[in-house]
């Protein structure tokens, strides 16, 4: 029994019962508001001061702007009822951007810039009117909650649509990404007709979501200025992006020789549908260990003019690692090395001169049309370790990152695709001090925040330090430590996701003499090099090598189950990751009893660890994991808007009998991974507010010991009411978990350990899957509130003693054929 390794099970519709949700009535009455006379008048003042002020703005002979742009300002520490200024049946009342920053008296306050077309003045004049002279029929005075939130009301600047951290352009030009409101080709055509009256040059592509266009120009402030005031398409301006630098000085490791032996112990799978699509500096396909695996046909650019070979290197270190996963194991080994994928090459950077601040949305996105339309049966896994230095985004979505997420759910293709996104890097330090902590405040870099993707950071088994040259040196990180490469998301506001998911090998660095040394071949990945007559072979770390591995990675599982989707394969990761004990003594203040908010920052760091490459691929007799692949409807349109509709209750076929049998104190533990694609809205309307972001949210829950089934189905109901996030493991559901709902639930994949004895284990046996709101619900004119979602999620039982066996009684449950062992 020991050792054997089995399939993952899929749970079948036998196990799985789809619940129509019914809400239950509510028993909160809204309190009446005092009227404030002296308010209310000083705000309709403020609003027609304001509109003069706006009207003024206008600039001669642009008639194309039709309205005015007001900046609504909170009372101090007030949320700002901004989606009553609204009226998005006519759409001539638009609210372009939300933002928060404190005051001169650094209370927080929230901005939002409201667009108002001129026949639409009497919209707002009227609700400021109402609150003064009318009541509602509870007594409160009408529009209370909208103007009571009111502190201020000016007529909008060029600050009021800069939403980014970095500064605003001079009067020297900049690139800056232009974001219009509303996603129409007539919009578009009248935007870029503004940008020429006002100069703005734009660059070619943009970035289309619900409510969105994403634009990259030239412009200075006055160009910005001045096109804000012609044109009532203005949503938000940003800075344009700039890719990383790429360090590519080490040194080869290895004679050339061993690429001819290695090559003649590939065995590659020629029917394979599996591939992996590296966006980066392109390919060299000359090289002896790429060109069996990447044919001419898969070797593009985003400009022909480019050319499709490397010009930098970056890419073709890339695919050694994509290709074998360890090449320095596959050289060594002497064995027959099985490769199950092949590779594919877009290049997305130019080969001269410095990057141009593109719009790298579409960029990417025109890079995936090409690998699609060369070859659209593939099981393609998106290989992308080109970042954004700047450090500005912090967890907040970007064009960028909006376009992975959108790509990702399928929005104009219907292909979900799985996106495997390096986190980026820490700048190299000289002073071994700062480590950790200069990685731990360094900002995972955009687009790894995207939501859909699997964002890898970095963490280090490279300590040996054998070269003469370092022989008086030591290793900076500890073996299974934190990548002195990596970077986090320790520092971005709690409503963004946990990132990264997980982390990979990406090196290690050397320190001598109190100073850290940038380089060291042992303490780096072997890769490919990609000018063949120079050498084959070439040193390979930060995150880059990371999410080359995890490439990999991914492709070993979905050659092993082709049938899985993208949302499946990222789930299999997380949930096969752990955290190494040298993490845990690095970054929890008390590494055997850990709270919930100190595993959280730890998840912030490295994810949920390094995965497990045998558990990604098997079950065994006493660790089994239970998959299953469904689809819901969250909300359905109801009297007043979108209500919830469905969730799915699953009976976990557990073995009762074997666990009711073991003794208390047998150390059992579930694993639940739930993981689905967001469809994104991207821009500066609320994102505060958890709704405007994701098309929808899905959560879990588990029964509890002792808990009836009834009880349960109103705990999960109760949190799928609710209109803001509520903790679904109150009163003592979420003692057995490690991580907790409250922190868990980030993002668009939720992955938590549950521990506790076999009796209670047999007992937890119940699981929901549920929605909670999202833009979808909440977007009501964009008609998508009866969308359809997908999700996976995996659920495993495990114990440490090898004697038990859940696999033979859980399969026998389930149906599944007599399990026979799989051999490597």
């Amino acid at each position: 029994m020991a050792g054997e390794r089995y399939p993952h099970i899929k749970l079948n519709e036998n196990f799985r019962t789809p619940l129509a949700y019914t809400r239950r009535p509510p028993n909160i009455q809204t309190p009446p508001q005092e009227r404030s006379v002296e308010h209310g008048q000083q705000i309709r003042r403020k609003f027609d001061e304001a509109w003069t002020n706006a009207g003024n703005q206008t600039a001669v002979g642009q008639a194309t702007r039709d309205g005015v742009y007001l900046e609504f300002v909170s009372e101090p520490a007030i949320e700002l009822m901004y989606q009553s200024l609204e009226d998005m049946a006519s759409k001539k009342v638009r609210v372009v951007n939300v933002r928060k920053k404190l005051d001169s008296d650094n209370n927080e306050r929230t901005y939002a810039t409201i667009y108002v077309s001129n026949d639409k003045r009497s919209l707002l004049s009227n609700k400021l009117e109402a609150y003064l002279v009318s009541d509602t029929p509870g007594g409160a005075p009408k529009n209370g909650p909208l103007v009571n939130s009111i502190g201020d009301i000016k007529a909008a600047l060029l600050e009021s649509f800069w939403t980014d951290s970095a500064p605003m352009p001079d009067e020297e030009p900049e690139f800056v990404e232009i974001w219009i409101n509303q996603d129409s080709d007539e919009a578009q055509e009248s935007f870029e007709s503004s940008c020429g009256e006002v100069g703005i040059e734009l660059l070619q592509g943009q970035v289309s979501f619900p409510e969105r266009r994403v634009f990259v120009g030239k412009a200075n402030s006055s160009q910005l200025e001045a096109l804000y005031q012609c044109s009532g398409l203005i949503a938000e301006f940003r800075l344009a992006k700039e890719t990383a630098a790429f360090w590519l000085q080490l040194q080869p490791a290895e004679q050339a020789e061993w690429a001819q032996d290695l090559r003649q112990r590939m065995k590659i799978d020629e029917d394979s549908k599996v591939s992996i699509c590296i966006l980066d500096t392109g390919v060299n396909k000359g090289h002896p260990l790429i060109s069996p695996l990447l044919s001419s046909d898969d070797q593009q650019a985003f400009d022909s003019a480019w050319g499709s070979d490397d010009h930098n290197g970056h890419g073709t270190l890339m695919a050694g690692v994509a290709a074998f996963g360890d090449l320095k194991a596959a050289l060594e080994s002497g064995l027959e090395v099985k490769i199950s994928h092949r590779l594919e090459s877009v290049k997305i950077l130019p080969p001269r001169g410095s990057n141009p601040k593109r719009l790298y949305g579409h960029v990417t996105s025109q890079a995936i049309s090409l690998a699609t339309i060369q070859a659209n049966d593939r099981k393609r896994i998106y290989c992308l370790a080109v970042t954004a230095t700047d450090d500005r985004d912090r967890g907040r979505p970007s064009s960028w990152s909006g376009f992975v997420d959108q790509s990702a759910f399928g929005s104009d293709d219907g292909v979900e695709k799985l996106f495997v996104i390096s986190a980026g890097n820490t700048p190299l330090g000289h002073s071994p001090d700062n480590y950790p902590n200069e990685q731990v405040l360094e900002s995972i870099q955009d687009p790894a925040q995207a939501w859909n993707a699997l964002t890898v950071g970095a963490y280090t088994d490279l300590v040996e330090i054998r070269d003469d040259d370092y022989r008086d040196h030591t290793p900076l990180a500890p073996q299974g430590g934190l990548s002195p490469y990596s970077s986090c998301s320790t520092e971005w506001e709690k409503i963004w996701p946990i990132k990264p998911d997980v982390v990979f090998e990406g090196g290690n660095l050397a320190v001598g003499n109190g100073e850290v040394v940038d380089y060291c071949d042992e303490l780096c990945l072997l890769s490919t090099h990609h000018r063949t007559t120079e050498r084959l072979f070439e040193g390979f770390a930060m995150t880059s090598a990371a999410c080359a591995k995890a490439a990999w990675f991914a492709a070993q599982i979905q050659s092993r189950y082709p049938e899985l989707w993208p949302e499946t394969i990222r789930a299999i990761l997380v949930h096969s990751a752990e955290w190494t004990l040298a993490l845990k003594q690095q970054f929890l203040r008390d590494p055997d009893n850990p709270s919930k908010g100190d595993i959280a920052y730890l998840a912030r760091i490295s994810g949920w660890g390094v995965p497990d490459l045998n558990k990604a691929l098997h079950s065994t007799a006493n660790s089994l994991t239970l998959i299953s692949e469904a689809t819901l409807q969250p909300y359905q349109q109801g009297s007043s808007g979108y209500k919830t509709k469905d969730w799915h209750l699953y009976s976990l076929p557990w073995p009762k009998d074997v666990l009711l049998e073991l003794p208390p104190e047998t150390e059992v533990s579930m694993r639940v991974t739930l993981s689905y694609f967001i469809e994104p809205g991207p821009g500066e309307v609320g994102w505060k507010d958890r709704y405007k972001y994701p098309s929808h949210g899905l959560r879990f829950g588990i029964k509890k010991p002792g808990e009836s089934e009834l009880n349960f189905k109103r705990r999960i109901s109760e949190a799928t009411e609710s209109d803001s996030e509520i903790d679904v493991d109150r009163g003592g559901a979420g003692d057995y978990w490690t991580l907790g709902s409250t922190n868990r639930h980030k993002g668009s994949i939720h992955s938590d350990i549950w521990k506790g004895s076999p009796q209670d284990l047999a007992n937890s046996n119940i699981l929901a899957v549920y929605p909670i709101k999202g833009w979808w619900a909440q977007r009501q004119w964009l008609n998508r509130g009866e969308s359809k979602c997908r999700y996976s999620f995996l659920v495993s039982i495990s114990t440490p003693n090898e004697e038990i066996d859940f696999y033979i009684p859980i399969s026998t449950q389930i149906g599944v054929p007599t399990p026979v062992e799989i051999t490597i």
